[in-house]
């Protein structure tokens, strides 16, 4: 896929993304992630009710009005976006994988990010880890797309290709782990998005989940919580290559944690306003 091929799949994702969204998820994004500091924008006539600390005292004096200072928060927040590849991410429902989802998610990061100033930085688990520059707008959206048809993630159209082989991620729990930390301790705003499957260390996890700079999504299926029926999955193990035939029967889904900052979104919900309410 060239640089043209690129643009045209950027084009339909963005299209895409804006038709599944809508403005209000713009103004919540940047309510949530807070820039560092107030700048001075203008001067305005007091009115009743403004805060009587923003006046300008010195101004005052020189008119026959009396005036505030109004200020605008600096936007210079760096949002780092984990996301962390396994085969269980290829299956959703009704022609949505939970893969596709997540790359509409982080798409709608860079379109907002382009609108409130901040940047992105994606870091992909893969069979090593892709740690993309931080970008913004359709710039970081053209970088991002480039990399998963690289990776064999997606096809010339855009769409995620469904069949993989090889092993998609091979990085240790500890290095994840570690990865997520280094960020947080930079006070980053860290977004964790799939689907958990790779989870074995819940303690571990559970305190990251409490910083205040986590957030943490599972982006999960209607057939990650089956609880009715039982059904036929096959796959294929990406280490011996053979086929698989699972019989998988209705069960209770067990909450992986129950703490405020974790979130759980399906594919078969509108998620992309789903998870820009959850962040709120």
């Amino acid at each position: 896929m060239n640089l043209k091929e690129i643009e045209r799949v950027v084009g339909l994702i963005q299209s895409h993304v804006f038709r599944n969204s809508n403005a209000y998820s713009a103004g919540m994004l940047k309510s949530h992630f807070r820039g560092s500091g107030l700048q001075f924008r203008e001067h305005q006539v007091y009115v009743p009710g403004d805060d009587v600390r923003f006046i300008d005292w010195k101004l005052s004096a020189r008119s026959s009005n009396v005036y505030i200072k109004t200020f605008e928060e600096e936007r210079n927040v760096e949002i780092v976006v984990f996301l962390d590849l396994s085969h269980t991410l290829l299956y959703g429902f009704e022609g949505v994988s939970k893969l596709g989802a997540i790359i509409e998610v982080i798409a709608l990061f860079y379109i907002l990010a382009g609108q409130t100033h901040d940047q992105v930085r994606v870091v992909i688990w893969s069979e090593k880890t892709i740690n993309l520059p931080p970008k913004k707008g359709r710039k970081g959206l053209t970088l991002f797309i480039s990399v998963l048809e690289k990776l064999g993630l997606l096809d010339k159209d855009g769409k995620v290709v469904l069949r993989q082989d090889g092993k998609l991620n091979s990085h240790s729990e500890e290095s994840k782990i570690a990865q997520i930390k280094a960020f947080l301790a930079r006070r980053k705003e860290v977004i964790y998005l799939g689907d958990l499957s790779l989870i074995k260390n819940r303690e571990v996890w559970g305190k990251l989940i409490d910083k205040k700079n986590m957030h943490c999504f599972r982006i999960f299926s209607p057939v990650d919580k089956n609880t009715k029926l039982p059904f036929l999955f096959k796959a294929r193990s990406p280490g011996t290559n053979k086929g698989l035939v699972t019989d998988l029967k209705g069960r209770d889904d067990e909450p992986l944690f129950v703490k405020e900052r974790f979130h759980e979104i399906g594919v078969h919900e509108r998620y992309l306003e789903k998870l820009i309410k959850e962040l709120v």
